[in-house]
């Protein structure tokens, strides 16, 4: 029975019901061999927006593996968030290329422009800001992907048009 006392407490409780109940669906349709680990945590990943600490415990069990191998497969990948992004993200690419096409001040002036820094969100949940390592674009960097969206030979120019699209 939930309560309405604590809102917060009771949306946590009912996501990790939600994440539970897909975690079984899953695991029915697909079995609970090794081999279904990573495709379980993508599609959580996609249906719930992240793969938090709360869940590695049910996917264990449903695995039959530890908590330890769990949470060493979230936290190895990149691409799997612990924690909810916020309404739009930002990549910048760190690859050498964009790098020695002027990547680094692109970061910094992004960071002071949408007003988080790199690999944070910010407070009020707009803006997510991450680094990618290669969009595959190394003749027109450098790139960002803004909300999966690749954007080319982000200048000054278009990290302000990208900042008011995002930003507000």
């Amino acid at each position: 029975m939930h309560s309405l006392e604590n809102p917060r407490e009771d949306a946590t409780l009912i996501r990790l019901e939600a994440a539970e109940a897909l975690i079984a669906q899953w695991t029915r349709r697909h079995g609970a061999a090794r081999d279904q680990l990573l495709p379980l945590l993508h599609m959580l990943q996609e249906e719930m927006g992240f793969v938090g600490d709360a869940l590695v415990a049910p996917i264990a069990a449903a695995f039959n593996l530890s908590r330890a191998d769990v949470h060493g497969v979230v936290t190895f990948y990149h691409d799997f968030r612990r924690v909810p992004a916020g309404r739009h993200v930002m990549k910048i690419c760190r690859a050498e290329s964009c790098q020695a096409r002027g990547g680094a001040a692109i970061e910094a002036a992004a960071a002071e422009r949408l007003g988080v820094a790199m690999g944070e969100t910010r407070r009020d949940g707009q803006v997510t800001l991450e680094a990618v390592y290669c969009l595959g674009l190394c003749a027109v960097g450098p790139n960002a992907l803004v909300d999966g969206r690749p954007v080319a030979r982000v200048d000054a120019g278009r990290l302000d048009a990208i900042a008011r699209e995002i930003a507000a």
